[in-house]
Formats: structure tokens, C-alpha cells, sequence
């Protein structure tokens, strides 16, 4: 039997995005789930966690996420601008436009426009806060734009949503991305090699 990986993050955040990939390639290769939940981790999460937006961290943690987001963006060879020009930026649109996906295209179609929302906060420079721009990605991407687009102003986006939020709180996430299987919570996309030795132990049990 497979397991399944609950995806939580925010489409805005930098380590969700050089987590992304390479957590879509290994529940494929493992023949597990995703579960794709976009929450709302700067409104709802942090005040009940004790994140705190960048803007009100330390100095030196700022200087230091900058020097880590380099080097990580160096290691695994994705483009990145570790100071993108619309950055922060209101993602609950975009997290809602996912979560609309997610419910009429399913998991594949979800993990294809969240990676293409975070490369066009951290690659593209483009405006996530945009209907444009999310119109211009649905439609890159083979997915009926306009029809999208209002399913995300819907009332079922909005409570997919809030429920998202509010299952990360219950299952003790705190930041982005963080991942969880069987109850196990994994912070942080630098902890896939600890997801992918649990999904490929479970892999090799059911063979």
C-alpha cells in the first residue's frame, strides 16, 4: 500500500519552491500520493506558532536566509533571484487558485501550477497577486484559464482553503514547505532526503 504525503506551504515561499521538484519526482518514483495544501502560513499559522514575517526577523537572520537561499539555489542548479521584485507579495489568490485545481484537475494538475507560481515569484519576476499573470500561467500550462480562475473565487475554494490552514495547525506545521506522512511531520524542503527514506522503505515492503 502507498503512502501519502500532505504538502503543505505557501505558494510565495522560496524553500517551498527548491523543495517542489524534487518532491514531485520522489513520490513518483516511489509510487506514492500527494495531497497538495497551500496554506495560509503568514495569517493563521505563524500567529499560532510564533513565526514571524520576514520583515520583523533579526538582521542577522534576514542577511543569513539570503546566504543559504544562494547556496541552495547554487547546489541544485534552479534559476532564482534570492530578491525577486514583487517580493513579499499576497499569495491567498494564488493558494486559492491552487486549491481550485487541485479540486476539479486533481493532485498532478495541482503540483503543476504550484510549481509554475513559484517560478514566477523566484524566476520569472512576475506578480503572483496578478489575475493576469495567473491566467497566463493556467493557460501555459493546458488548464481552462478563465473557468479557473472564477472556480478560485468560489465559495468551495475559499473553505478548501481555510480547511487547509487550519488541518496544517492540527498536524503541528509551523513553516514552509513541511510535509507529513503518517502523522510524521518533515520541516523544511532540506528534509526530502528524510521523506524519501520513509516513502522508499514503505515502497520496498509492499513489493
Amino acid at each position: 500500500m502507498s503512502l501519502t504525503v500532505d504538502y503543505y506551504f505557501a505558494p510565495q515561499s522560496p524553500y517551498a519552491y527548491l523543495g517542489h521538484q524534487r518532491l514531485w519526482d520522489l513520490v513518483r518514483e516511489t509510487g506514492a500520493q500527494v495531497r497538495v495544501l497551500p496554506v495560509d502560513l503568514g495569517g493563521r499559522v505563524f500567529p499560532v506558532s510564533g513565526g514571524l514575517p520576514l520583515s520583523k526577523r533579526a538582521p542577522q537572520r534576514q542577511a543569513y536566509r539570503l546566504i543559504e537561499l544562494r547556496r541552495w539555489s547554487d547546489y541544485l542548479g534552479l534559476p532564482m533571484n534570492v530578491e525577486p521584485r514583487y517580493f513579499p507579495v499576497n499569495s491567498d489568490e494564488a493558494a486559492r487558485l491552487i486549491a481550485a485545481v487541485e479540486m476539479k484537475d486533481g493532485s498532478e494538475a495541482a503540483m503543476t501550477i504550484a510549481g509554475a507560481v513559484q517560478r514566477a515569484v523566484w524566476a520569472e519576476e512576475l506578480n503572483i497577486a496578478d489575475e493576469a499573470v495567473l491566467l497566463m500561467l493556467l493557460e501555459r500550462h493546458g488548464l481552462p484559464a478563465q473557468q479557473r480562475l472564477d472556480d478560485s473565487h468560489s465559495q468551495a475554494a475559499h473553505e478548501r482553503y481555510e480547511a487547509n490552514t487550519e488541518q496544517a495547525i492540527r498536524a503541528g506545521v509551523f513553516g514552509a514547505p513541511s510535509y507529513v506522512v503518517e502523522g510524521e511531520l518533515f520541516w523544511g524542503q532540506d528534509r526530502l532526503d528524510f521523506v524519501e527514506r520513509r516513502l522508499r522503505q514503505a515502497a520496498a515492503a509492499a513489493r
